[in-house]
Order: C-alpha cells, then structure tokens, then sequence
C-alpha cells in the first residue's frame, strides 16, 4: 500500500538504545477511553491512540499553548502561529491544515465537553493545562465514531481534587515582554474534591503586532454520592481583550525584516477580543449491568475582530464589511450506556448513545472605517442570526476473544446549518442546508506473540463545512450553501511491540482517499473562501518510540512521513490544480525526539528536536516553499521541599542554535503573505511555590 522511504528507518538508530535498557522496569499499559469509551488498554486497541501524561506534557514548560504537549504524538502537526489572535494550527494526518484559524477536521474535547463547536471548528485557547491530567489523542478510522472529524480526536482531562488541601503561586518571565503568573488551590478526599486554578499571561510578541493579554480561570468540585457513583461540576473562563493580529507575511518582506507585521495590519489596526464562558457537569453511575454516563454543558462566546479588508473592496453592497461582531450562545448533551456481557471465553462490551450539541450566533458585520479613520467600528453591513444542530446517536461493540479483538463502530451524523438575514439591502442570504452521513468502522488486533500485537482497522468519515467556511463562499461572497462536505475511506494496517523489558513502540500504515476535500479557493485580509475539490490521497506511516534506557534516562520519538496529494485534475479561482500537486500545509516528514535524565530527586533536565520539512503553501504549489527546519530546546527543572513547602525553579531555552524558520503557513493566501516566521532564541526562567495543609 505504501512504499517506505529510507528516511524511515532514521528512528531506528534508537532501538540500539532500547536494548541496553535490561535492567529497566517496564511500566504498564496506560489506560485510555478515546475510541472506545470505556477504559482499556491502549496496547490492544486495532487503532493508533497515545496517551501522554501532564508530567511529560507540562514539566518544565511554560503551560501557554497546547503545542508544547504535542510534539511527541505521530501523525500531529501543531504549528505555533505566534498569533495568539488565530490560536494554534493543529492538523492530524493533513486534517486541519487548511484552517486560517482555531482547529478544525479535528474533535477536540475536555472533560467530554467539545471544545470543538457543532460544525467542527475548535479553539485549543480555552482549555486549562495547569489542571491536566492527561491527554489521549486518536488518529484513524475510529475518529470518525466522534463525528464530522476526519482527522482524529484530540482529549484532554483534567485532574480531580485529591488529598490534603494545598496552594501554589507561581511566577514566569520569558523573552519579548511575557510573563505569566498563576495561583490554585487544590484538595480533596473520599467524598469530594476541589480545584481552583487562575492564570494571567501577557506578551509583546516575537513579530510586531503581536502582544496579547490572556487570563484564565478554571473551577471543578467532584462530588462521590455513594460507592458507585461520581458528579463533577465545572466553569470555564478566557478574556482575551485587545489581541493583535500580526497578519502573514510575503517571502520578500520575511527576508526584509521578520518581526515586522503586514502593513495592512498596522493600517487597519487588527486585533481581537475573546470572552468566554462554560459550565459543565458529569455524571456517571455504575449498575449490576452496566454503567451511565453524561455529560451537560452550556456557554457563551463573544468575539469582536478587525479585519484588514481595503476600504474599496467594502464598497459592493454584497460585502459585509471589515469588523466581526457575534455574540455565541452554546449547550449540549451526551449520554451513553456501557454493558459488558459475559460469554464465557469471551467478553462483549456495547456502548450505546446519542450526542447533541447546539449553537447559534448573533452576528454582525461592521465597516472598518469611519470616514478616513481606519480600524474602527462603522456602518452595519451584516446583520443575521446562525443556528447549528447537531444531533448523533452511535453504538459501539468490542468483543474480546483471546489473543483476538475485535472493534465495530456505526455513528449517524446530522449537522444543519440555518441562516436568518436580517440586513436585506443587499438581498436576501437565509437559507438551511443539512449534511448527513452514515459512518461505520471496523478493526481488529490479535497477539502474535505476548509482546507484539498487529491489527487493522477501515472506516468511512465525513468533514462538514464549518459555519466560517460557508459564510463567504457563496456567489458575491455569500452564504455557501452549495458547499457539499468532504467523505473519507480510510484504512490503518499497524503492530504494538514491547521491546527490552522497558521499550514500547507502535507503527501504523495508513491510506486516506477522500471525495470533495475543501480546500481554499482565497483568502484575503482575513478572509477565506472555501470550495470542493474533487478526490485526495494521504498515504503515509507513524512510528512512536518510548523507551526507558536506565532508572534515570528517559527517551521518546516520533516520525511520521505523509504523501498528501491531489488525485483527481480541478480548477480553482480560475487556475488548473494538477492530478499528483501537493495538498499545502502539509509536511512530507516530521521528527520528534527527546532525552529526559533525571540523576537524582529534585532535578531533572531534557533535550527536545523537532525536524520538519519543507510546506507548500498553496495548491498550484509554484509559490515559494515554507522551508524545512530543525529546532532544538533545553530545559532544566529543580524542585526542594522543607516541611509544607515545596519550591521549584525552571530553566529554558527554545530554538538553543538560533535558527531562522517559519512558524506556521497561512495556506493560499491571495496577496501572497503566506508566511508567518517563528522566534529566534528565547529564553523562560519560572519559579514557584506550593504549600501543602496538614
């Protein structure tokens, strides 16, 4: 199916390594929940999922962006705009890398509650990495039993309050003006438990424009009934005032200066503003026959953006002006009943439910400019009101046989979208259109050999239109109704090995073939247009290596290689796009590694590299390639404690040579400034206090 590079076996060079490790415990198999919904080992699953626990996930790192936690993770590219006005670009297996902003064709989920709205867009931004307790993130097939999510599924959970009540301060500065500070309390015991946790965080940003101030808060009470039940309540809180938009740059301007920002984004001042707000309660009660589950939750979101949209191109009444202004109301509900049953030399485990999730916005659209004043709030030129409805019932089976499992998977998801114009000047643009689509997956993994498993999996998905890429991509830059989504068949072929006691390694092959892919037609100051393009072909591989070289040195790596092309010829913006062209934003090959020693308690320090290589940027793929690069970074931990009181101190560098890169790509941008470059050296020094109660 895939003919392997020699590139690939580069991550070989570490299996040397792995078996020194003799005298190495190896640790168990981490339990995991995504992909089948109830707790399992990750090591007999036929899909590829990871799970990464908050000490690799957050130690000695700035806790800012979920970008730090990812990098371990095969099949994820996560790409640190620097922009803290468009959140990160995450793509899994060349999902999402399309997104001008936020995540999007992957779940995202905290808690069970979706950080990713009915259509499938997500903010990474709102999720607090000082609670973490672990992440889980599933690539594959099995995504696809979450919904319109093609890519995969990223999960975050947090931590309950446990043990004695405790209070931590901790303080960070770093490089171009930032600095963070946080505070929490924590505690808990057999009945109940709390969290409280408050951060501050403020920069000036590596590029010009660029500074952002983000606070947040995050509460959690877990409640404990009785022996067989568990409630938690949660509220979740971002504002984000005032954050600039550096905007991308062209190639030419990149080599001029990289830290300057667009001139159109000085000009017209761009910026945003984020207030959001969540509550959220789960519950889960176990039966003689089964356990129930659900989770409920509701919120608001307000934005208000300043494009840099040209004064002429606002002059057609069709536009609708440079300012966004939407006002985002939000709730949902899952529920989901888990049954085993016994059948003797097997064991059948069902999982039946039903999500529904909900949004509507109240929006509008602004000119960007009062008289020759520009990058102020002006005259009305859009007012309507957006409902998404999202509503999905599933059912799940895993039947375990032995040496043999066996997964099957079957979700039927409806997103409808309605539009209600209220600014008619400029013609009427309401409308509804519906996407439906029945998704089922199958997968299978059997023990070869106590430590080695092999399975493969096979599954339909489907991508629907998010809201912001219908908006604009209609005639006249109108609603888009005619936008179909995106359908996948996706096959993963792949083995779990245990190697010298303390090594564990997973390899997947996988083909993805997908009908009407969207891709950007344009994308100008802001603002994106959105089409069908006719079929794709991802084909590519993921390794993961974890390894335990001693009782003081840890190693981990991760390469993935992926060839994401066009299979079929289609004309877009008046350009021929090639069988065989690359799908942009995408990298061929990506190399992730890191050794972590720890010689004695109360120290530890790590190395990380990252190597990717060269993206293209649009899908004619004749403009200018982002180039490849290879980074590294440093960072030391020290902790000591004296009685109740715990200190810990952190040292960093990132990008310790100092290389020239680009961060992140904005893909088909059509002035061209397709680039946004990432920092040179910087340096993080934090330090922190916890005081334990008796």
């Amino acid at each position: 199916m895939y003919r392997l590079s020699p590139r690939f076996w580069l991550p070989t060079l570490f299996l040397p390594l792995a078996a020194q490790a003799e005298n190495a415990t190896y640790q168990a198999d981490p339990l995991v929940v995504t992909g089948s919904r109830y707790q399992a080992s990750g090591w007999q699953l036929p899909f590829s999922v990871n799970r990464i626990d908050a000490e690799q996930a957050t130690l000695g790192k700035p806790g800012v962006n979920l970008s730090e936690a990812l990098g371990s993770v095969p099949g994820l590219v996560v790409q640190n705009r620097q922009n803290y006005a468009q959140d990160l670009q995450i793509s899994s297996r060349g999902f999402g890398a399309r997104s001008a902003f936020g995540i999007r064709g992957i779940k995202l989920l905290a808690d069970g509650v979706p950080l990713s709205n009915p259509d499938g867009q997500g903010q990474a931004a709102t999720f607090d990495l000082d609670t973490l307790q672990r992440i889980e993130v599933l690539r594959g097939p099995f995504a696809s039993v979450y919904g319109s999510n093609s890519g995969g599924v990223i999960q975050l959970f947090s931590r309950d309050g446990e043990g004695a009540p405790k209070v931590a301060l901790d303080t960070s500065q770093a490089t171009y003006g930032t600095s963070r500070t946080r505070v929490s309390a924590e505690g808990g015991n057999d009945r109940a438990g709390f969290i409280i946790n408050r951060s501050h965080f403020e920069t000036d940003g590596y590029r010009d424009h660029s500074g952002a101030i983000l606070d947040k808060t995050f509460a959690k009470l877990t409640l404990y009934p009785d022996d067989l039940s568990k409630l938690s309540l949660s509220f979740s809180e971002l504002d984000q005032n005032d954050t600039q938009d550096p905007q991308g740059l062209s190639w030419d301007q990149v080599q001029a200066d990289r830290r300057s920002a667009a001139p159109s984004a000085l000009q017209f001042d761009t910026r945003k503003t984020v207030d959001y707000r969540q509550f959220a309660l789960n519950y889960e009660r176990s039966f003689a026959a089964g356990t129930w589950q659900s989770t409920v939750y509701s919120g608001t979101r307000r934005v208000i953006q300043y494009q840099s949209i040209p004064v002429a191109a606002q002059t057609p009444a069709s536009q609708s002006g440079g300012v966004i202004d939407f006002e985002r109301r939000f709730h949902g509900i899952g529920n989901r009943w888990i049954q085993s049953f016994d059948l003797g030399s097997s064991l059948l485990t069902v999982t039946t439910g039903l999500d529904y999730d909900y949004s509507r916005d109240d929006r509008q659209g602004y000119e960007n400019f009062i008289g020759t004043t520009l990058g102020v709030k002006g005259n009305l030129r859009r007012d309507e009101r957006n409902e998404v409805t999202s509503l999905s019932p599933y059912v799940q089976a895993a039947w375990q046989l032995g040496k043999l499992d066996l997964q099957a998977g079957l979700r039927h998801s409806q997103v409808e979208f309605d539009v209600d114009d209220r600014f008619l000047s400029n013609g009427d643009d309401s409308g509804s259109v519906t996407y439906r689509e029945l998704t089922p997956t199958l997968g299978a993994s059997y023990a070869l050999l106590p430590d080695l498993n092999i399975y493969a999996s096979w599954g339909k998905g489907l991508e629907t239109p998010t809201l912001n890429e219908l908006s604009y991509s209609g005639p006249d830059n109108s609603f888009g109704f005619e936008l179909k989504p995106a359908t996948s068949e996706q096959i993963e072929i792949g083995l779990k090995a245990r190697l010298a006691q303390a090594t564990s390694l997973q390899l997947a092959l996988f083909q993805i073939e997908t009908d009407d892919e969207l891709v950007v037609e344009s994308a100008n100051g802001g603002r994106s247009r959105f089409q069908n393009a006719a079929q794709t072909r991802r084909r590519g591989l993921e390794l993961a290596l974890e390894s335990r070289l001693s009782d003081t040195l840890r190693a981990n790596l991760a390469y993935t290689e992926i060839d994401a092309t066009y299979s079929k010829d289609f004309t877009s913006n008046g350009r021929l796009i090639e069988e065989g062209n690359h799908l942009p934003g995408i990298p061929a090959r990506t190399l992730y590694g890191e050794l972590a020693w720890q010689p004695v308690e109360g120290f530890s320090t790590a190395v990380e590299g990252l190597y990717r290589s060269k993206l293209y940027v649009e899908d004619s793929n004749t403009a200018k390639t982002a180039p490849s690069h290879a980074l590294f970074n440093w960072q030391a931990r020290f902790e000591q404690k004296a009685g109740a009181l715990t200190f810990n101190q952190v040292l960093r560098i990132d990008n310790l040579l100092d290389r020239e890169y680009i961060g992140s790509v904005i893909v088909g941008d059509g002035n061209g400034r397709y680039y946004e470059p990432g920092p040179e050296r910087a340096w993080y020094v934090g330090a922190g206090v916890q005081y334990q109660f008796d």
